[in-house]
């Protein structure tokens, strides 16, 4: 199993340095560091999975190489996508080992179950699978981004591509992550959003990353419905700015 999985290492950087546009065995060297060894090439090479180049300099996948470079890239993304969409953890770790033992099927299956995303929470592409082809436009257009909503519009975050961990992290420090209800406030000058009570200032580039469901019933948290309820009372007692209020109407910004 630990040669299997440096051997699965091996490819996945390999894909990786693909869609950086670098094929150097150097930079494969640097990649893996010091789980780097030539007797890894050697077996790659034994079973046709990667082909080097005569001088020994440039190393990229054969068509098999690439097949299974799919499949454990696709696997490790969506694994990201579930742990960090569904279960709110640390999306990298578990990722790392989910896709040496998933089998297509369950790949399939948790792919469905996230709405066949594009992105991992990285930003990178995720490769589509047999089970993405059939249903690709029904998710298209079942998702919209922030920038797409209307001021008054209430609707649920899908999901959130982003390549940048600090932004990830501090929207999640907001509350802004998949499963919340949003509620757009204003879009000009800036956006401004609610979520779980906070009035939030969202800056352009972010709202181009964080998509939403369309027509579907927003779910109201049970602190939104607490502020709704007090704002309603504060209005008919015309203390609207009441101390009470204020102290749970908080203000951020990303």
């Amino acid at each position: 199993m630990e040669k299997k999985i440096k051997v699965d290492e091996c490819i996945e950087n390999l894909w990786n340095m693909k869609e950086k546009g670098q094929s150097a065995l150097n930079d494969l060297k640097t990649a893996m560091g010091d789980e780097f060894n030539s007797s890894l090439i050697e077996n790659l090479l034994h079973d046709g999975m990667v082909m080097v180049t005569d001088d020994g300099v440039e190393i990229t996948l054969t068509e098999d190489g690439e097949a299974c470079g799919r499949r454990l890239i696709r696997s490790h993304r969506l694994a990201e996508r579930l742990v960090y969409d569904v279960l709110g953890g640390d999306f990298e770790a578990g990722a790392c080992e989910f896709e040496h033992i998933a089998n297509p099927g369950l790949v399939n299956s948790i792919c469905t179950l996230l709405g066949h995303p594009r992105e991992c929470p990285h930003g990178m592409p995720i490769p589509t699978g047999s089970c993405c082809r059939s249903s690709l436009r029904t998710a298209e257009s079942s998702v919209m981004r922030l920038t797409e909503m209307s001021v008054g519009q209430t609707a649920r975050i899908a999901y959130i591509n982003c390549r940048d961990d600090k932004r990830l992290h501090k929207l999640e420090s907001l509350h802004i992550r998949p499963g919340t209800t949003v509620k757009l406030h204003q879009n000009s000058p800036t956006t401004v959003i609610e979520c779980e009570g906070a009035s939030i200032a969202i800056d352009e580039s972010v709202c181009a990353d964080i998509c939403l469901w369309k027509n579907e019933p927003a779910r109201k948290t049970h602190e939104t419905q607490n502020i709704s309820m007090e704002r309603a009372y504060t209005q008919k007692k015309g203390t609207l700015s009441s101390l009470g209020f204020l102290k749970k109407f908080k203000t951020g910004g990303v």
